[in-house]
């Protein structure tokens, strides 16, 4: 089953067009911690990332972002990027999901708030 999933769907992983591709062309450059595998051709003109699971290209973390699209030369397994201790690990766009931000007094938060700072208006 998970390889029709592969044959017809995109977002599965990759499709048989690309699995031919990078196994014919694809040279592996590294792999991130979420399992995603990026390669690039032998004459580094190309560049892609096959995802470990659903496709999802916020799932890229910087470093990687940075190479797919040839802001810097070499990836991150060879020349690393210094981190400040300020920045928080990568994450992907929770948009959508449980996780996701709601500020305070959001409905999805489930707790209205009480507005005394001001007093809606009312047609006379």
């Amino acid at each position: 089953m998970y390889f029709l999933k592969r044959l017809v769907t995109w977002w599965n992983s990759q499709t048989l067009g690309t699995q031919i591709f990078t196994a014919r062309k694809g040279v592996k450059v590294g792999e991130d911690d979420q399992g995603n595998i990026y390669y690039q051709t032998a004459d580094g003109k190309r560049r892609w990332v096959i995802f470990n699971g659903e496709t999802e290209a916020t799932r890229v973390s910087p470093d990687w972002h940075g190479w797919l699209h040839f802001t810097w030369d070499q990836p991150p397994t060879k020349a690393p990027l210094t981190h400040k201790a300020w920045e928080k690990p990568h994450q992907e766009n929770l948009t959508g999901s449980a996780a996701a931000y709601a500020p305070k007094g959001s409905i999805r938060k489930g707790s209205p708030v009480e507005r005394r700072d001001y007093e809606a208006w009312q047609p006379e």
